[in-house]
């Protein structure tokens, strides 16, 4: 069997977990014959002769900052054939120094409106509110999210900034409450793949913590996310 070789770059903001929640995915990915490298910046995107040689890479690095070289040294390896999967604000909130990330993307974290405000006690779970994922049509023959219907979390549910050229495979609608500002349900994704080059990007909006990541159908769907974008 040939090699293959997954790069994981990791950090950030520690509420996500960085550590442990790709620690989540690496036995997967060797269990599958991917050589495991693991990063703690993205230092390494600016290395061309090393990225040429990686199959997937699997980001979760949260509001963190990107140096130009670094950033292009990401996408030229997209677009020759390298694939990126990440999940939450680890990929869809991680470089808001660097416009060109975002378009890359296609989608950024723009905020997962919380608890009414006198149930907020100043930690991270005045943000979990109760909420469904929604399979879309193209989600039932996709080789990531077969067999999976619409699913319940509570957690984070992220408000996600798009354009039009990413292929949703599943969304979220924010509900509208009392003490909102917007007067109508906003509907964003919450799974979407995007073609880059020769690249794939594979995004998943939920998985704030392992716990999160630990819930069958989102776990399923990232494996089979990371399976998908890889070269």
């Amino acid at each position: 069997m040939t090699k293959k070789f997954a790069l994981v770059v990791r950090g950030g903001w520690d509420g996500h977990q960085p550590v442990e929640a790709t620690d989540r995915f690496i036995p997967f990915l060797k269990g599958n014959g991917y050589d495991v490298r693991i990063e703690d910046s993205p230092k390494i995107y600016a290395d061309p002769d090393y990225m040429a040689t990686v199959d997937l890479i699997v980001q979760c690095n949260t509001m963190n900052t990107i140096e130009k070289d670094e950033f292009q040294g990401l996408r030229a390896a997209i677009e020759a054939g390298t694939g990126m999967a990440g999940w939450h604000g680890g990929i869809a909130d991680s470089y808001r120094n660097q416009s060109d990330y975002l378009h890359l993307i296609g989608g950024q974290f723009a905020c997962h409106p919380g608890k009414h405000p006198d149930e907020c006690v100043g930690e991270q779970s005045d943000n979990y509110v109760p909420y469904r994922v929604n399979m879309l049509p193209a989600a039932a023959d996709h080789p990531i999210t077969r067999g999976i219907g619409d699913f319940d979390l509570v957690t984070e549910q992220y408000w996600v900034l798009t354009d039009d050229y990413i292929d949703v495979l599943a969304t979220t609608t924010q509900a509208v409450r009392e003490w909102d500002p917007w007067n109508r349900p906003v509907t964003s994704p919450a799974l979407w793949t995007r073609q880059w080059g020769k690249g794939r990007i594979f995004v998943s909006t939920p998985g704030h913590r392992v716990e999160i990541l630990d819930d069958p159908n989102v776990r399923t769907i990232i494996e089979r996310g990371m399976l998908w974008a890889s070269r």
